[in-house]
């Protein structure tokens, strides 16, 4: 059996990037995403050595990232696509239609600011992080119906915002 040390960095090595990532798309700052990845493996390992056992790693994983982004959001305005481009997000392409399709993409990111907070996230989940509606289910602690449904709404309602704009 693995001392807390070992489960620790296996868990970290498996999660942070996909915790990073989500974190990043979801305040736009590289920086900030840094810091918010940290404290939520901070929290976890202190969680850890008190519980010893977590049923759902990824799940309290991203419950605290999620509630770690909302803390800040309480605290500070929303941060714009712009801040996202001038901490380093390009695209990576030379060729038109590739430009076309990450200019469309940039496009919808950007109105995923629009969105009511219960769509953006799961579609974050979802799109981004690549999440089943199941696992979305459990970080939320929500019905997987419910999911399905948020994600179904959500991308009606973000093509309504992007056709109308």
């Amino acid at each position: 059996m693995r001392n807390p040390e070992e489960k620790f960095l296996v868990i970290y090595e498996k999660h942070s990037d996909a915790i990073f990532r989500h974190c990043y798309f979801r305040v736009s700052s590289k920086e900030l995403a840094e810091n918010l990845t940290q404290e939520t493996f901070m929290r976890a390992w202190k969680y850890l050595l008190e519980k010893e056992e977590i049923k759902n790693m990824k799940a309290l994983l991203y419950r605290i990232a999620g509630n770690l982004v909302i803390d800040y959001y309480r605290k500070k305005k929303e941060s714009s696509l712009e801040n996202m481009t001038e901490a380093g997000f390009q695209i990576a392409s030379n060729e038109d239609k590739e430009m076309k399709t990450a200019t469309e993409i940039r496009g919808l990111m950007d109105k995923l600011d629009e969105l009511e907070p219960k769509y953006s996230e799961v579609l974050i989940m979802r799109f981004i992080d690549d999440m089943r509606p199941r696992e979305i289910a459990k970080v939320l602690d929500l019905k997987v119906n419910v999911v399905s449904v948020r994600i179904h709404r959500g991308v009606e309602k973000l093509k309504y915002i992007y056709v109308s704009s």
